[in-house]
């Protein structure tokens, strides 16, 4: 019991640095539009560890990559989409076979048309005081080419990821 706390913690801390690393660093950003691959750890934790400790992860790598590098801008609604995305990729990843298409298809949408195109959208309207259909159509393309581009990469990475840990265990 112990054992699996330190590994989740353990886990936890590294995801939210490559979280940080891939959102923050390695990233295409503009005002209103941000490609980046911070999802990637985000939803192998969650798959790994479930839904409120990759939610807390997300938030955590939301405050620590903003707030304390100074990497961005922190607003509390972009910690609440990151808990949210964590919480998401958790509960439909979590303990979970080698999965396919099938099985990924709704997080990952789930995650786009609420957390990205919703609330994002709300807190970039709210944030820089800005019509939301100026902001909208940008983030839809952008939402629209990445969505499958996300589950293909996810499903690259989990599948041999998810297989190494079964031997481990």
């Amino acid at each position: 019991m112990f054992q699996d706390k330190v590994r989740a913690m353990v886990y936890g801390a590294f995801s939210i640095s490559f979280i940080i690393l891939l959102t923050y660093v390695f990233s295409i950003q503009t005002v209103f539009i941000h490609i980046t691959f911070g999802f990637l750890p985000l939803a192998m934790y969650g798959a790994w560890f479930g839904p409120w400790r990759a939610g807390l992860v997300g938030a955590l790598a939301n405050f620590l990559g903003t707030a304390v590098l100074g990497l961005g801008v922190f607003f509390p609604g972009f910690m609440l989409s990151d808990f949210l995305t964590g919480w998401i990729y958790g509960f439909f990843f979590h303990n979970k076979p080698p999965m396919g298409w099938k099985n990924t298809w709704l997080p990952f949408l789930l995650v786009a048309v609420f957390v990205h195109l919703g609330l994002n959208t709300l807190w970039l309207t709210l944030f820089y005081d800005k019509a939301a259909s100026a902001i909208f159509m940008g983030r839809l393309v952008k939402n629209i080419l990445c969505y499958p581009l996300e589950i293909s990469l996810f499903l690259l990475v989990y599948r041999p990821a998810a297989a190494w840990r079964l031997q481990k265990s």
